[in-house]
């Protein structure tokens, strides 16, 4: 069975696949495929966690190669806190992306709350409307602890849970 943690990114997806790196009967990699085209792109290995906030726009994609036959995760954080790391991340990244290939707004003329913003609910709905017909789990970061040990019984994972927990009170790429 394949897992994907699907996100907006600055979520706790970093932290996340930290966790999963003390499971032992799956992989897990954090945006792993990111640099491959085609079918490669998404051709994860069985038993595979994958966390990765571009498989957003890969949805339609990611039904045809995995649709019902995967687990999925809906990792969210608070909006106002999201768009906050998104603001110190206007100029580069998905940002930068988002504003000029995808809204045509190379003068930045988007105030950088509104675009993030925007982006978030762009990126949510995707999100919510591809696993209407999923089998899945919301995970909160607010709640990371108690989700992530709901998570571990949901898949069934063996390994180190006390050592995955721990990464959750570690900062992992935080937003300057």
């Amino acid at each position: 069975m394949n897992i994907f943690i699907l996100n907006s990114g600055r979520c706790g997806s970093t932290t996340f696949m930290q966790a999963c790196l003390h499971i032992d009967n799956y992989s897990a990699a954090h945006e792993s495929l990111v640099k491959q085209t085609g079918a490669a792109r998404l051709n994860y290995p069985a038993w595979h966690i994958e966390s990765d906030n571009r498989l957003a726009w890969l949805l339609g994609r990611l039904e045809q190669s995995y649709g019902k036959n995967a687990f999925y995760v809906h990792l969210s954080r608070d909006i106002e806190r999201t768009a906050a790391s998104f603001e110190r991340r206007y100029d580069y990244g998905i940002m930068k992306a988002y504003r000029e290939g995808i809204l045509l707004d190379d003068q930045a003329a988007t105030p950088a709350k509104d675009l993030a913003l925007d982006y978030l609910h762009t990126v949510e709905s995707n999100i919510q409307l591809f696993l209407k017909d999923k089998d899945y789990m919301p995970f909160r970061l607010e709640q990371a602890k108690t989700d992530f040990q709901q998570f571990w019984q949901r898949i069934g994972a063996k390994g180190n849970l006390e050592a995955a927990l721990a990464q959750w009170d570690i900062n992992h790429n935080a937003s300057a």
